[in-house]
């Protein structure tokens, strides 16, 4: 039988190459695209699980959580701005893959047939940001307790869930960091002396979405070339 996976924020950077390790034979994949909807929109995740539900007949069998934003945020910034820049990153980041997730465990237990998350986190859930990216930090710490959280509570349902933190990944928005912030001097503090690549998240995710051992549920799993370790 094959898996019906739906992933989000796939059209370009880590989840374009997560989508790409996942377009094989025996899978049934909808890569969705901010196209497809405004995750800022507390609307938008529960319509795009119906709608693509649908298009899976009616079963999917992997979530992969990977759409967020990264925009700056100055402290200095007036305060209704500050606030709602906060609430959008959160919104976008955390709540709209909350409400997936959601929607997911629900599925699954309503079909006794367990399935799997993967969630796109950030090395800044751990080792925080800039002063001006508070939001961002936050919204991947909390994906990683929300990970954590789901599998604790469903693995007797075989509901498993995984979260990767990459580091600087060479995406279009991580080029423009490192052009902004001195790019040589944020490589001196990768040991590996580069950012990862987005095929090597891609082989992350594809391997958490499909043959990760059932034992390594609620796993964290870092791609930032040692320049954090826990």
């Amino acid at each position: 039988m094959s898996t019906h996976n739906l992933i989000t924020g796939a059209s370009r950077g880590i989840g374009a190459a997560i989508a790409a390790t996942l377009a094989i034979d025996d899978i049934r994949l909808v890569a969705l695209s901010s196209a497809d909807g405004d995750l800022s929109d507390p609307a938008t995740p529960d319509r795009l699980w119906r709608t693509n539900l649908d298009k899976l007949d009616g079963r999917i069998d992997v979530l992969v959580n990977n759409a967020g934003v990264f925009e700056g945020n100055p402290l200095d910034d007036p305060d209704a701005d500050w606030l709602a820049n906060w609430n959008r990153t959160i919104q976008v980041n955390l709540t709209a893959s909350a409400q997936l997730c959601r929607h997911a465990v629900l599925h699954w237990q309503e079909r006794a047939s367990g399935g799997r998350i993967v969630n796109i986190a950030s090395r800044a859930a751990y080792r925080g940001d800039s002063p001006a990216h508070w939001h961002y930090a936050a919204s991947k710490s909390g994906m990683v307790a929300m990970t954590k959280t789901i599998a604790r509570g469903y693995a007797r349902d075989g509901i498993l869930a995984f979260a990767i933190c990459p580091g600087f990944t060479m995406t279009g928005m991580a080029e423009e960091y490192l052009a902004s912030r001195g790019g040589d001097k944020l490589l001196a503090d990768i040991p590996l002396g580069r950012v990862a690549m987005p095929d090597e998240v891609g082989e992350m995710a594809r391997w958490c979405a499909l043959e990760a051992p059932a034992s390594m549920t609620g796993a964290v799993l870092d791609v930032n070339g040692a320049s954090y370790v826990r």
